[in-house]
């Protein structure tokens, strides 16, 4: 039998490991300039916190969502999204008490499951990159997110990105905003598509964003929510658009963008790219917005939210395509060459007493020829060889070669052992 992974998954092997490493350290690196602390959250979740939260007329809860019942008959998830998991933990762990500060803030890292078509950059097992901020319902902190978001896919070399904006307001803007949707649809019921009749009678809201051709061009002359603004949502988003602005970061607004999950309200964005990656086309490699409600939902008390969510597969696509040359392989300090296999011990003891000084170090493993073990010294690109034989083992010493520039010096093996550190002061 030949064993392949499942369909929609990938292995990321050496060589490829390093460039998510890179990515998850960049990330971190912005969000603790932020003051967001890392949370993590179950793979798997009890069926429901999806379900209440994505919204049961959502592609994700009806199509997707990788659920099944596990021995004791309760039924699973395994995680479609990030921010659902977050708000159960933020809930279950009273992290809204008083003597937190507020706003709470959090990111994390790591797969998600959705069982859809696999295609470029869209996976049924793929990896998200997200933050959670709770507890503040400023507009400030809208822009704080959408900010760093935009802080973050600069510092991963990702340039040519547009940010689009749209409100779903408040509670009372959502009603006033379902019955005009209903009144314009109705009409047309009988022409949409199977799911969006369905969603006609349970989210009118959710047929704004059928895929389906026909269903996109009923919806083109749909009324807009913004014309539906109570004031205080108008006021928001308005505060919104002006902090942008006064940070110097460029939007357009798309009145048709909804997002994918029921929970968003007010303010919800996407940055997109028209990276060669997608053959030109604006795509969405990060989105979010606010979700105040959701707190509640899962049983917390009225505590606002926001956040957002991106694609670590659609960001290395991105990244290929413009060639992204700034990855990083770990670097190898020295690469101990063993002749003669005497000298076995002596170059384990060596190379185990370099790693214990803080560099990284290897060696022949294959009693290669000395030729050989130069030869892939030089492939892993070592910065230094340190060389053994029988002589150097008869007078208790070693040559130290810069690769570079071929400059030798002899060294010690007492002084390697107690203090490499020293002797590679000296050499640089």
């Amino acid at each position: 039998m030949k064993y392949q992974r499942p369909k929609g998954t990938n292995d990321i092997i050496p060589g490829e490991s390093e460039k998510w490493q890179q990515i998850e350290e960049t990330a971190r690196k912005v969000f603790q300039k932020y003051r967001y602390q890392e949370i993590r959250t179950p793979i798997f979740e009890n069926f429901e916190v999806f379900s209440r939260t994505s919204g049961e007329t959502s592609d994700i809860v009806t199509k997707e969502m990788y659920d099944f019942y596990d021995k004791g008959e309760r039924h699973i998830t395994l995680r479609p999204e990030g921010t659902a998991g977050v708000v159960r933990a933020y809930v279950e762990n009273k992290l809204y008490g008083p003597e937190i500060p507020r706003p709470f803030k959090t990111y994390y890292m790591g797969p998600m499951f959705r069982y859809e078509r696999p295609q470029s950059g869209r996976l049924r097992q793929f990896h998200q990159i997200g933050v959670e901020a709770f507890g503040v319902d400023s507009p400030a902190l809208d822009v704080e997110v959408i900010a760093m978001a935009m802080n973050l896919l600069n510092d991963l070399g990702i340039k040519q990105v547009k940010l689009t904006l749209n409100t779903l307001g408040d509670q009372a803007t959502r009603q006033a905003y379902h019955q005009a949707l209903v009144d314009y649809l109705t009409p047309y019921a009988a022409e949409l598509s199977k799911d969006s009749q369905t969603r006609l009678k349970k989210n009118p809201l959710r047929v704004l964003d059928s895929k389906d051709p026909h269903d996109q061009e009923i919806v083109a002359a749909a009324p807009q929510i913004v014309d539906y603004l109570t004031p205080a949502a108008q006021e928001h988003f308005a505060a919104v658009q002006q902090l942008l602005t006064d940070l110097k970061l460029p939007f357009e607004l798309d009145a048709t963008m909804v997002r994918g999950l029921d929970y968003y309200n007010h303010t919800i964005f996407e940055i997109m790219s028209n990276s060669t990656a997608f053959a030109g086309k604006w795509t969405t490699v990060c989105a979010g917005g606010r979700y105040n409600g959701l707190v509640e939902q899962l049983g917390g008390p009225e505590v606002p939210g926001i956040g957002f969510g991106l694609g670590v597969e659609r960001l290395l696509l991105i990244l290929a395509a413009e060639k992204y040359q700034q990855w990083q392989a770990a670097p190898l300090d020295v690469y101990v060459v063993g002749i003669g296999a005497e000298t076995n011990s002596a170059a384990l003891k060596l190379v185990q007493a370099i790693r214990q000084a803080g560099f990284t170090a290897d060696r022949d493993y294959l009693q290669r020829k000395p030729k050989s073990q130069f030869k892939t010294a030089s492939r892993l690109k070592a910065k230094y060889t340190l060389i053994i034989g029988e002589s150097e083992l008869a007078s208790q010493t070693a040559k130290l070669k810069q690769m570079a520039t071929g400059t030798e010096k002899t060294v010690s093996l007492t002084d390697v052992f107690q203090n490499f550190a020293k002797i590679w002061q000296q050499f640089e």
